[in-house]
C-alpha cells in the first residue's frame, strides 16, 4: 500500500479525495491537513516509519500556497513527493510547482485510476504530467509573458527532435511517441537523451519547461 498524505483547504474536496482513494486496495490515506501551515507542522515532526510516501496537495490555498508549503517543505528536509492538485486554467501554478520540484500534477477531477496510476509513478521516483493538463497549459501559455528567464540559450533541436520533444510535451510515453512518429522506442528514447542532453536538464519535464522559457513550442 503507497502512504499519501492529503492537503486542501476545501473540506469537501478533501473528503472527495479520501473517499475516492479509499475505494483502491493499493492506496492508504494516513493523514490530512485544512491547509499549508498544518501539513507543515505534521509533516515535519513525522518519524520516517510513519511518513507519506507521496504528497496530494492543493496548489492554490489561503496563507501558505501548495506552492509556498513545497518550498518550506524542501527546506525542512522534507523530499518527500509532491503532487499538486490543480484545475484547467491555473497554467502559471503549475509551471511554479514543477519549478520548485514537484513531481507532478493532477486534474481535482481525476478518475481514480488515472490517479492511483499517478500516485503509483511518483512513489515510483518518477514524474506524472496529466496529458489534458499539459496540452491546455501549452495553449494558455502562449499568451502569457514567461515568468522564468532561461539561464542561457540552449543547443539547438533539430526539426525531429523538436517533434518529439513535442510530443513529449503532450504527456505521450516513448512507445507511444514511436507509434506517433513511426519509428522504433529505442530510437525515441535515445532521441530523448539527446533532447535533455541539449537543453541542459535531467528528466522529461524539465525538458518541457526548458522548450517552454525558448519559445519553442
Amino acid at each position: 500500500m503507497i502512504k499519501v498524505y492529503l492537503v486542501d483547504d476545501q473540506t469537501l474536496v478533501r473528503q472527495g479525495i479520501r473517499s475516492l482513494l479509499e475505494l483502491s486496495d493499493q492506496v492508504a490515506v494516513i493523514g490530512e491537513a485544512a491547509s499549508g501551515q498544518q501539513a507543515l507542522t505534521e509533516l515535519k515532526d513525522n518519524e520516517p516509519a510513519n511518513a507519506p510516501q507521496v504528497i496530494l496537495m492543493d496548489i492554490r490555498m489561503p496563507g501558505l500556497s501548495g506552492i509556498d508549503t513545497l518550498t518550506e517543505l524542501r527546506d525542512a528536509g522534507v523530499n518527500v513527493p509532491v503532487m499538486m492538485l490543480t484545475t484547467f486554467d491555473d497554467h502559471e501554478s503549475v509551471m511554479a510547482a514543477l519549478h520548485q520540484g514537484a513531481s507532478g500534477y493532477v486534474l481535482k477531477d481525476v478518475a481514480l485510476e488515472t490517479l492511483v496510476e499517478a500516485i503509483t509513478c511518483v512513489a515510483n521516483g518518477e514524474r506524472w504530467i496529466q496529458p489534458a493538463v499539459t496540452e491546455r497549459m501549452l495553449q494558455g501559455l502562449s499568451q502569457i509573458q514567461p515568468a522564468f528567464a532561461s539561464a542561457e540559450q540552449p543547443e539547438p533541436l533539430s526539426d525531429k527532435e523538436l517533434a518529439v520533444l513535442r510530443l513529449m510535451a503532450s504527456g505521450l510515453s516513448n512507445r507511444e511517441i514511436a507509434s506517433a512518429l513511426f519509428k522504433s522506442e529505442g530510437t525515441v528514447k535515445n532521441q530523448v537523451s539527446t533532447i535533455m542532453a541539449k537543453l541542459g536538464v535531467r528528466d522529461r519535464t524539465r525538458a518541457v519547461l526548458k522548450a517552454l522559457e525558448t519559445g519553442w513550442i
